[in-house]
């Protein structure tokens, strides 16, 4: 009988990044008025907290703190963004939109660790964290007096989105074709050498 450990493993980042995305596309939706807060909550209850994160388990079995900290941290940012909405929507706990201001503002800097990590991983990481960095700075805006900039912040974090899509497809087809046919670019930053 063959070990079980000899057997080839998925990669659990293309489901990760896939409710990443995903997820967030459909939120940016509802803030741009093009649907109803239901579908976010369902989504994002699933897809983007409960399967986020088990990916981030799956990669903390594999050694990868990053992964463990993106998808860990983002399934439960998931889930508690619609413990808030529901608790709002059944009159058990109101948050103020203030409340959730501070809540995002916490999670921008948690968001801006992460950032800097990926300036070291490849191009479309860091093109992604930073598209998230500024998204979250622009949520963080439109709760403290500048509701305008919940539609901006829309626009951009789609298009983080779409490139966290754009790395699920990498690894997608990577494994099918045995060939890049979708580069990540070169890291920003690359760590000082020691002598």
């Amino acid at each position: 009988m063959s070990d079980a450990k000899s057997l080839p493993q998925g990669n659990p980042e293309v489901v990760g990044l896939g409710s990443f995305g995903l997820t967030m596309i459909i939120q940016q939706l509802h803030h741009l008025e093009l649907c109803n807060i239901g579908p976010v909550i369902a989504c994002a209850l699933v897809f983007g907290g409960l399967v986020q994160f088990i990916v981030g388990f799956k990669e903390q079995k594999g050694g990868n703190n990053f992964g463990y900290a993106v998808f860990t941290a983002y399934g439960a940012f998931w889930i508690a963004y619609c413990i808030i909405q529901l608790f709002n929507k059944l009159d058990i706990y109101h948050s103020s939109t203030t409340d959730i201001g501070y809540f995002l503002i916490v999670w921008t800097l948690y968001t801006m660790i992460l950032w800097v990590a990926s300036l070291y991983i490849n191009g479309a990481a860091s093109f992604t964290f930073t598209l998230l960095v500024l998204g979250f700075i622009l949520l963080d805006l439109a709760h403290f007096g500048f509701p305008a900039m919940s539609k901006v912040a829309a626009y951009v974090l789609i298009f983080g989105a779409l490139i966290a899509w754009y790395m699920m497809a990498h690894v997608i087809f990577l494994g099918i074709l045995g060939r890049d046919v979708l580069p990540l670019g070169e890291p920003w930053l690359h760590p000082r050498t020691t002598a």
